[in-house]
Formats: C-alpha cells, sequence, structure tokens
C-alpha cells in the first residue's frame, strides 16, 4: 500500500474529475476553460487560480487566456494583465510542469462564487511572426515571470 497525503488524495480527485478545455460551437474560436473546483473572490481580492491543464504548442504558437465576456459583465471579474500569453516554451521546460493557471480580480462589490465545472475564461491558439533580426536564443527554465529574473 501506497500512503498518500490528504493534498495527493485532494490532488487525484481533481484530475479524475476535470473537465477539459473545449470549443462550445463550430465557430468558436475560444476553447472555454472550466473551473477545476469551487472557489470565490472577495471585492477587491485576486486569485489565481491552476486550471490543472498543460498545452502543447509547435515553435511559433502561443495561447491567449481572455476572461469570458459575461465574467466582466456579470460578474465583475477581470484577467488583471488584459490577456494571458502562454508560450510554446512554458510547457515541462526543467522548472516548470507547465499548468495554466488563469488570474482572477474583483473589481465589483459582491464576493463572486464561481463553481466546478462552470466556463471561467477561453483560450485562443494563434501562430506569430518573428521580426527580421530577431536574435532571442535564450531557453525558457520556469514558470510564470521566469523569463523576466
Amino acid at each position: 500500500d501506497t500512503f498518500e497525503t490528504a493534498e495527493e488524495k485532494e490532488m487525484e480527485a481533481i484530475y479524475e474529475s476535470l473537465k477539459l478545455p473545449g470549443r462550445a460551437t463550430a465557430g468558436s474560436a475560444g476553447y472555454d476553460f472550466f473551473a477545476p473546483y469551487d472557489f470565490s473572490i472577495e471585492p477587491g481580492d485576486t486569485k489565481v487560480i491552476d486550471t490543472f491543464v498543460k498545452a502543447y504548442m509547435q515553435p511559433e504558437e502561443v495561447l491567449y487566456i481572455f476572461s469570458r465576456s459575461s465574467f466582466g459583465i456579470k460578474k465583475k471579474l477581470i484577467i488583471p494583465n488584459s490577456v494571458g500569453v502562454i508560450d510554446a516554451d512554458y510547457f515541462n521546460n526543467p522548472k516548470n510542469d507547465g499548468h495554466i493557471m488563469i488570474c482572477f480580480t474583483n473589481i465589483g462589490e459582491e464576493k463572486q462564487y464561481i463553481f466546478k465545472c462552470e466556463k471561467m475564461a477561453q483560450g485562443v491558439f494563434m501562430n506569430y511572426l518573428i521580426a527580421d533580426g530577431d536574435d532571442a536564443s535564450g531557453d525558457r527554465v520556469g514558470g510564470i515571470g521566469s523569463t523576466g529574473r
């Protein structure tokens, strides 16, 4: 028998019941990200949510994370940096497993509740161009904010 901590059991339960991102319609550009568990955000607070999802991308692809329109309009929840940028080298680099995190700030006056499997954000995959003369040669070896160190 393997000894499991309460945290390991909780993580296993999240993974087993995780609803993976998906497009709602054939015309949808974005993949809906679903809340992996119930959470709440007090007015004025900011919370980072681990989606427990990774995205493998080809070079010169990026995943942009946007708040759902209804989150801003109905719940007053925004992504504080407006758009999350998930670079292709964020996935499984030496110091980061690549879990996508989504940060929300409650700019409203009421506590907001988000329930497990509720749509909370959308991700859009895009190709990008490299400018002439670009000489970027570094390797990412970490998670959020690691390239600015």
